[in-house]
């Protein structure tokens, strides 16, 4: 069992708050995750991505962005996004001085987003963070392929891993095929079938298998040696 907690740290310029997670035994490996435009740390998908991770040890950050903290609703501004980047940093930083091993940082869509632009603005050797979840990476405005968000993508030097549904107006699978190949490291998929842009966690609504799924892979076959 894990235990879950508020956690707020003003130290910085900018705020890091959310829920943290902490797993029963002494955990090694972080997880930072944050949320899409139109949602906050409390979605119920990034609920339940944090405690099936602390159930298997890792310590998880579920945090809102910058945005969310200065307003309830309502989606971020076009001068939003450089202070989100901002403040997610600050919380990939608050989860290095709480585990001794790896930190992994995701989010969905808008979130998601914002945590690949922010590892892609590093420089090697430094590394923030030691590899990327995007769940219902936002490829495209719906129906706009066109206008592809996809120009930092080469230059992340992180392992990522997409989760991604069927029916997800803001990319096909196809697209997301596509965009894997823009990145010169490791990447895998996960594809939830019949799933829209919540990946079946809308309102009440949940899939049940899909953390655990999320978690196999990670596991298995991707960070883990």
């Amino acid at each position: 069992m894990s235990t879950i907690e508020r956690f707020s740290n003003a130290s910085t310029d900018l705020q890091v708050s959310g829920f943290l997670h902490r797993p029963e035994s002494l955990s090694e490996e972080g997880l930072v995750l944050t949320h899409g435009a139109g949602g906050n740390a409390q979605s119920g998908l990034l609920v339940a991505i944090a405690e099936a991770f602390a159930g298997a040890g890792f310590t998880v950050l579920r945090c809102d962005l910058p945005f969310r903290q200065l307003r309830r609703f309502g989606p971020p501004r076009p001068g939003d996004a450089a202070r989100d980047r901002e403040g997610l940093s600050n919380a990939i930083k608050e989860m290095r001085k709480l585990v001794s091993g790896r930190v992994f940082v995701g989010g969905q869509s808008y979130g998601g987003r914002q945590a690949s632009m922010l590892l892609a603005e590093e420089t090697l050797p430094d590394k923030l963070a030691d590899g990327l979840l995007l769940l219902s990476y936002p490829l495209h405005a719906p129906s706009r392929p066109d206008q592809p968000r996809t120009q930092h993508l080469p230059k992340l030097h992180v392992p990522t891993l997409f989760v991604h549904g069927t029916r997800d107006p803001f990319g096909s699978i196809e697209e997301i095929e596509a965009a894997r190949k823009l990145i010169s490291v490791k990447t895998e998929l996960l594809i939830v079938e019949g799933a829209g842009h919540d990946l079946g966690f809308k309102g009440k609504a949940k899939r049940e298998e899909l953390p655990s799924r999320i978690l196999r892979l990670f596991q298995t076959s991707f960070f883990r040696e």
